[in-house]
């Protein structure tokens, strides 16, 4: 398998949580952030992108998007910064089921794919593509920030919308994320069957 590398969003505001720390919330006995590093730890690099904070992981790197809150695609261009692999994969810092078997699966997809394929990326039951949770080439996504200007605010699907990209089927619901107090008790319980 190629060398892989990742970045983690988690500087967000979390506003539909009312501005909680949420990378910091417990799905069981792990945060969410643990959790995704946890299923993370093939990475050559793990970069996670806002503030620092104790993890169960050793060997994370930090740095922050700029400015502080500027997004998903800032978070994006603070992460590439620090990565060095051809391969990067994005994932959210709130998916409480990533496991390594996903990864596995989308960076093999990207690793078997026509080499004008720029990303593997899950697709939920729903049909609704995941960009963070998605193996990406690296190069091509660098060409891509590199044309968008500025990336403070600006929404994910401008810089990854027009790359060529796989659909991976999620068929284990890891893209599940917990964007909602609702849908971290869903986690929750899903998490004690």
């Amino acid at each position: 398998m190629t060398p892989y590398d990742v970045i983690v969003p988690a500087g967000g505001a979390a506003r539909r949580l009312g501005g909680v720390d949420k990378p910091g919330l417990t799905v069981g006995e792990t945060t969410l952030l643990d959790r995704v590093l946890a299923a993370c730890t093939g990475a050559r690099t793990t970069v996670v992108v806002g503030p620092a904070r104790p993890t169960a992981r050793d060997g994370v790197r930090w740095t922050r998007e700029q400015p502080p809150g500027g997004g998903p695609v800032a978070a994006v261009a603070a992460g590439l910064d620090l990565v060095t692999a051809d391969t990067v994969l994005l994932f959210a810092a709130d998916l409480p089921f990533l496991d390594r078997r996903t990864v596995d699966r989308l960076v093999g997809a990207l690793d078997a794919a026509d080499p004008t394929v720029a990303a593997t990326v899950l697709v939920d039951a729903g049909g609704r593509e995941q960009p963070l949770a998605a193996a990406y080439r690296t190069a091509p996504l660098r060409a891509a920030l590199a044309g968008l200007g500025d990336p403070d605010g600006l929404p994910l699907r401008r810089l990854v919308g027009g790359l060529s990209r796989l659909l991976v089927a999620d068929t284990d619901n890891v893209a599940y994320d917990c964007d909602t107090w609702e849908d971290l008790e869903q986690a929750r319980e899903r998490e004690k069957s």
